[in-house]
């Protein structure tokens, strides 16, 4: 029975190319490595990597990006490993088949070529074109359409008619999204094993957003009853954007545990630790809320990834701005449309020129002492109280309330719906500004524009401490003290002067939002008269730019 059922295993092209950390670079020794041992353990298929075109990039090594066959051939030991199968992915569009070779049996064997519902309605003849070169060329013609559940039924039969009609040597059931249940496969798979010539293998594709690949594969295993030709894949340590894919180690233990397939679990599992475990010192994948939504929404995972590490968006924030977004261009990522839509959604333009009155009745000409929730206000307590004890400013804390100084004296200021939902319930007592992207605001709160406080050309363009100090400049406010504002530090576990603010998920860019918010500052501190006039009393990385 299970003869019928062919691994591949496409960590070199779909494990690595998802994360620009790694972006296909990879050691031509590791490549070369891991190609040979997936092989020597038995896996029917390896994936190498991509084929692009040269007019874009330029192969130099150290890469899984290709653009000419003949590249691949180092990484190939078919000598030793006559059995396996190597192929190459080509997206349609970014490779140029004209100038394909002939396959003469010292390369790749077979090319998976990839292309989306966009594509067969826009280019269907000229898809068909690169389909027949790689089979005039003598390769295997593996054909994956991008995310089938995207189809409806006579669409996805239409498919399957013009497939039968090319033979390629495999056609591939591909959930891009990770978006589909077993009913789903099940349907699919049905109508697929149906209509498809009996000859050609049907390749099965998926993303574990639902923590559901393995179980999938299990059902695609069952439904082929040993008669379909069926290929799975999978990666290593299930390594690929996001959620990851199916585990190429647990699907091969499957096979060989349940139906005697011949694979060497063991040798699998030494490739994993010699280079999974360094890998993820690095990046991560696997099981994530931003993996979940993805599927729920079926959207590209960047667009979900983009909206998370937004600090200040909650999962139905997400939500709403995901339902913004046309289905088709959801499985897109636009960095420009999201981010556009992230702005509308948190702009509410609201008139604040009696707030803006009343505020600047209590701030201007005082000297004003800004806590941000910053580590060192914990650390420096004494010093903090020492200074408001001397100064008597007016304090502003930032997305959280403060109880330094007398209630007339202080104001808390949100910009985060987040923030100011876990800052409840606020004493009525207690003076609040929002600006106007805050949910569920009172109504006795003092409003301010959005709009007017936001940095547009800066990624970090509503961070709150950026917007209050852009709120000063309208009052105009001279004489600011901060403490608290740190500034990220990767060497140390603990940011903040409250666990609450705490997020580790965003550590790795740290570096990038601290270089961010320094330029913001850097601006902001040429459009002062005297830049001396920030001061800040606890030790911060910014402080240099207003020396």
């Amino acid at each position: 029975m299970s003869d019928n059922i062919r691994i591949l295993d496409c960590t070199l092209r779909d494990g690595h190319w998802w994360n620009r950390i790694i972006d296909c670079q990879f050691e031509d020794s590791c490549i070369k490595d891991i190609t040979h041992r997936l092989a020597h353990a038995g896996i029917d298929i390896v994936e190498v990597g991509f084929l692009r075109d040269a007019r874009n990039i330029e192969y130099k090594g150290n890469s899984t990006f290709f653009t000419d066959v003949d590249q691949i051939k180092p990484f190939i030991n078919k000598e030793s490993h006559s059995n396996t199968c190597y192929v190459a992915f080509a997206d349609y569009g970014m490779f140029d088949f004209e100038v394909l070779k002939k396959c003469d049996g010292t390369s790749i064997d077979g090319i998976r070529v990839g292309f989306t519902k966009k594509d067969y309605y826009s280019s269907k003849n000229d898809i068909r074109k690169c389909f027949e070169k790689v089979k005039e060329n003598g390769y295997k013609l593996f054909v994956q359409g991008v995310n089938t559940i995207g189809y409806k039924d006579d669409e996805l039969l239409e498919i399957i008619s013009w497939i039968n009609e090319i033979r390629p040597y495999g056609f591939g059931i591909v959930d891009t999204y990770g978006a589909m249940y077993a009913e789903d496969v099940q349907y699919i798979f049905g109508m697929v094993n149906r209509n498809l010539n009996d000859e050609i293998c049907i390749d099965f594709h998926s993303h574990n957003n639902f923590q559901l690949s393995f179980s999938l594969a299990q059902e695609v295993i069952r439904m082929s009853a040993g008669k379909r030709n069926i290929i799975i894949d999978g990666t290593l340590d299930g390594m690929g954007k996001c959620a990851g894919n199916l585990n190429t180690e647990l699907i091969v233990d499957y096979l060989y545990r349940k139906f005697g397939k011949s694979y060497d679990v063991d040798a699998v599992l030494d490739i994993i630790d010699d280079y999974m475990f360094g890998i993820k010192q690095n990046v991560s994948w696997g099981y994530s809320i931003p993996a979940v939504m993805a599927g729920i929404y079926k959207s590209h995972p960047n667009n979900v990834i983009y909206l998370c590490e937004k600090f200040r968006l909650a999962t139905k924030d997400i939500k709403h701005i995901l339902s913004m977004i046309d289905e088709e261009k959801r499985q897109r990522y636009d960095y420009d449309n999201i981010k556009q839509l992230y702005q509308k959604y948190n702009h509410t333009k609201v008139d604040d020129s009696h707030e803006m009155e009343i505020i600047e009745e209590k701030l201007l000409d005082r000297n004003i002492l800004i806590l941000a929730p910053g580590r060192s206000l914990i650390v420096y307590e004494e010093e903090i109280k020492a200074f408001i004890e001397q100064s008597n400013p007016f304090i502003i804390s930032v997305n959280f309330l403060s109880n330094y100084s007398d209630k007339s004296q202080r104001v808390a200021f949100f910009g985060s719906s987040k923030r100011y939902r876990k800052a409840q319930p606020i004493p009525k007592e207690e003076e609040i500004i929002v600006v106007s992207n805050v949910e569920g605001y009172d109504k006795n709160d003092l409003v301010v524009n959005y709009e007017s406080l936001i940095e547009r050309d800066n990624d970090e363009f509503d961070n709150t401490m950026v917007m209050l100090l852009n709120l000063l400049r309208r009052v105009g406010t001279e004489n600011i003290y901060i403490a608290g504002f740190d500034g990220y530090n990767d060497q140390n576990s603990e940011q903040y002067f409250d666990s609450k603010f705490d997020d580790r998920r965003f550590a790795k860019k740290y570096q990038m939002i601290t270089e961010n918010i320094r330029n913001i500052l850097k601006k902001y501190a040429k459009g002062m008269n005297r830049k001396e006039n920030i001061r800040f009393i606890t030790p911060s990385i910014y402080s240099d730019i207003f020396e």
